[in-house]
């Protein structure tokens, strides 16, 4: 397999497996504006934006419904670009759904309705569209929250996948998002992390996260934890520092943020970040010039509302 570093425009097929959710904005009891959103959705709407120009072709694959909100929420992915042909419909169930409440700073408090969610079932048949098309698959992207919403099975044959991807030359993209609500223990989430990280060739990690998943004093300490993992390149995230890439060769450079005069809405900038930062590393660019990108694109987003932006607020971040 090739090493990231030197990986270039070879495969721009990318299939992101997570959960999308309806999204709700404003104030409780007050007027609520309608929206979508989701970690992994929100990276492959951005990379779809981004990679259109390049031959980036980024498909969704997740759990919804036969009802009128998973209509809809298809019918939008599709008009972002996105390939909507890996997801699969359960009859009878619903997308889940979460509010944002913004504070004055722009930091986000969340309420969320998902244990049933349709994205939760979407191994729960013996060949799912995602592992049907893994042979044309080029990368795979997951999260934390990714593995978090699925039965051990399922986490199983998500992994499983990956490893068949890389064998034959593909590339597994995780960002190690950790929401503790959603594992049993942070042991639980531990032991699973470990193994996607194990088969994961560039590995998005954000520094409060991990030290948060394994209790450590300080985010130097998630640092350095995070410089020692298996994938040959890894990108720590530290908010407005500097993020750090580890290339393969095991040397690392720093490139910081882009200043934001106003936050908005912080909601979707990692997200975003992951976005850019993949689309430059998929067509060659190295991984300062990712790093810029992600950095660019991310400092966009948070200033608007919402994890989707306007589009025309990304053009000008996309890659000649």
């Amino acid at each position: 397999m090739k090493p990231p570093e030197q990986a270039a425009a070879a495969g721009r097929q990318v299939a992101v497996f997570g959960e999308c959710m309806i999204e709700l904005q404003g104030e409780p009891f007050g007027p609520l504006r309608q929206s979508y959103g989701g970690d992994t959705l929100n990276t492959a709407v951005y990379l779809a934006r981004l990679g259109a120009r390049h031959g980036i072709r980024a498909c969704y694959a997740t759990g919804l419904g036969d009802d009128v909100y998973s209509q809809g929420l298809v019918q939008r992915w599709q008009a972002e670009g996105i390939d909507t042909s890996l997801v699969r419909h359960l009859a009878g169930r619903l997308p889940g759904m979460y509010s944002i409440h913004l504070d004055a700073s722009g930091e986000r408090q969340f309420a969320y309705w998902r244990d049933s969610s349709a994205a939760r079932s979407y191994f729960d048949v013996p060949q799912t569209p995602l592992e049907q098309a893994g042979a044309d698959i080029d990368t795979l992207y997951f999260s934390g929250i990714s593995l978090a919403i699925l039965p051990d099975a399922a986490r199983l044959r998500l992994l499983d996948l990956a490893r068949r991807l890389r064998a034959r030359g593909g590339r597994v993209v995780f960002d190690n998002n950790y929401r503790p609500r959603l594992w049993p223990d942070a042991e639980v989430a531990q032991a699973w992390f470990a193994q996607a990280f194990a088969c994961t060739d560039i590995a998005l990690v954000t520094a409060d996260d991990e030290r948060l998943l394994h209790g450590l004093p300080t985010l130097d300490a998630a640092v350095a934890r995070s410089l020692a993992l298996p994938a040959s390149e890894v990108v720590i995230k530290r908010g407005a520092q500097p993020v750090i890439v580890r290339r393969a060769d095991g040397t690392t450079v720093e490139v910081a943020a882009v200043p934001v005069a106003r936050v908005v809405d912080t909601t979707a900038a990692g997200d975003s970040f992951a976005a850019g930062y993949l689309c430059a590393r998929m067509i060659g660019r190295d991984v300062e010039s990712a790093a810029k990108l992600g950095h660019a694109l991310a400092a966009e987003v948070i200033q608007h509302a919402g994890a989707i932006i306007p589009a025309t607020a990304t053009d000008r971040w996309n890659p000649g």
